[in-house]
């Protein structure tokens, strides 16, 4: 005789968390941290996403990364429910080092979003901006597209905000927060026309190669774009 398959038991969750609608996966573990961060160990999160494959593969590999249990995935019309029972958050030992170059609206998305994402799990993460890059570290500072199709740059910061992504400065803000170091190059900035008192971070490290050396030193990955 065969019995019918049942759904698995929904787990008990103490705060829930709705991020539909939103398919930047990083925006999405970045909450999802936040109000872990503020419930007590083995409380659970119930997480709320769209069904997307590359957000659920982004929330697995980063529970993974941070050692937090994944107790349930239930799939459902159109979304998923990730049960996320919280455990301590511990710095993972690793060390990320960046050079930015690139002020360009889609140029930053790759490095910001990996920055963050290592910041989210636990990595030691140190940026560096130099040459027109130093830009986004100006106070007001808005991304705009390359080229020609810079005039849409108000369409496509809205098309982006959208699915998740924040504003680079939002963004650099975010990794302040997590214990991100930030450095610029000085000589860029007098190139570039940005004075240290238009920066909009305080603890903005000004430096050269020098101290952009002591950054990189250790590194488990350093990228430079």
């Amino acid at each position: 005789m065969q019995f019918p398959v049942l759904p698995a038991a929904r787990v008990a969750a103490d705060r829930s968390l709705d991020m539909r609608g939103k398919t930047i996966a990083v925006f999405i573990i970045y909450h999802a941290r936040k109000m872990l961060t503020g419930m007590q160990d083995g409380q659970v999160l119930e997480l709320v996403t769209d069904a997307y494959d590359a957000v659920d593969s982004e929330i697995r590999a980063w529970c993974h990364a941070t050692h937090q249990t994944l107790r349930q995935a239930e799939p459902g019309p159109g979304l998923v429910r990730y049960y996320i029972e919280k455990v301590p958050f511990r710095p993972s030992g690793n060390k990320l080092a960046m050079v930015i170059s690139n002020p360009g609206l889609e140029e930053l998305l790759t490095p910001l979003g990996l920055a963050l994402t290592a910041a989210l799990s636990g990595s030691d993460v140190h940026l560096v901006f130099q040459g027109p890059a130093v830009r986004v570290l100006k106070q007001g500072f808005s991304a705009k597209l390359s080229g020609w199709s810079w005039p849409f740059s108000g369409f496509a910061r809205d098309g982006l905000a959208e699915a998740g992504h924040l504003p680079p400065q939002d963004k650099l803000a975010q990794l302040r927060e997590l214990g991100a170091k930030i450095y610029v190059c000085g000589p860029s900035m007098d190139h570039f026309g940005v004075s240290r008192s238009e920066l909009a971070f305080p603890d903005v490290i000004v430096g050269e190669y020098a101290v952009f050396l002591g950054a990189m030193a250790g590194a488990d990955l350093t990228i430079v774009l």
